[in-house]
């Protein structure tokens, strides 16, 4: 499901390949925190690439799994697990570079909001469908890829946003045809790898030690109301129309 390889420049690659569409289960978002971490803490990496294979870079999260869950379990399970994932990537000790394809859905915008550097195929959407789906969350990671009122729109809308669009606002770095993206990824590691690594680590820390809001926090609290639809029912109603696979 997860997959970790690096190179002798000190590029690593996180690899997501999770079919049918890359909709992770409770264990695969712990997995990938923990893949995100090691690497981070490996002394011979100097950057993280995460990617992923097959039809988008990711889903969100396994509904599936929560709705077999008579109980809680699993969207507690879920919602720790994005939010290990995402942190994993926030506070990942070297700068962590998302290479985006397909569709970036859900708790896809939590890795990619929170990810230092974004390149991103022509091909790439970009949204949150929670409110389809009785769920809120990753508002907090949305709102560092485009303006506010923007990502208000998004949210209440279902809509999403192109590659090109993100590039426009200055969060997507650069666009490339589908064919050159985890070469692009590469490239742009390759310059980043090839700074002094004391440096790249420090400057990594400095940037999330002056960022505007904790994302940790605001993210948590977003989960709350994810909690409340849930016992209020309205989750479950909306999760039951929404598909015979029960995946985003």
């Amino acid at each position: 499901m997860i997959t970790r390889t690096l190179a002798t420049d000190g590029v690593a690659e996180v690899i997501v390949d999770h079919p049918p569409v890359n909709a992770l289960p409770v264990a695969g978002w712990f997995e990938l925190a923990e893949a995100v971490r090691a690497a981070g803490n490996d002394s011979q990496v100097r950057v993280v690439v995460l990617r992923a294979e097959g039809r988008g870079f990711n889903a969100g999260v396994d509904i599936k799994e929560i709705q077999a869950d008579p109980g809680f379990g699993a969207l507690v399970g879920a919602n720790r697990g994005c939010f290990a994932a995402f942190a994993a990537v926030y506070e990942c000790a070297v700068p962590v570079i998302a290479a985006v394809h397909g569709y970036c859905l859900g708790g896809g915008i939590g890795l990619v909001g929170n990810a230092d550097v974004i390149v991103a195929s022509d091909d790439a959407t970009f949204g949150l469908p929670e409110v389809d789906r009785g769920a809120l969350g990753a508002a907090t990671h949305l709102s560092r890829l485009v303006p506010q009122h923007k990502a208000r729109a998004m949210m209440y809308t279902s809509a999403t946003a192109t590659a090109a669009e993100l590039h426009a606002f200055g969060s997507v770095l650069r666009v490339v045809p589908r064919a050159e993206l985890r070469d692009t990824a590469l490239a742009v590691a390759a310059q980043i790898a090839a700074k002094d690594p004391v440096v790249i680590r420090l400057a990594k820390e400095a940037f999330n030690g002056i960022d505007r809001w904790d994302v940790s926090r605001s993210y948590r609290y977003e989960q709350g109301f994810t909690f409340e639809l849930n016992l209020l029912g309205v989750s479950d109603r909306l999760r039951e129309s929404f598909g015979p696979d029960g995946k985003e």
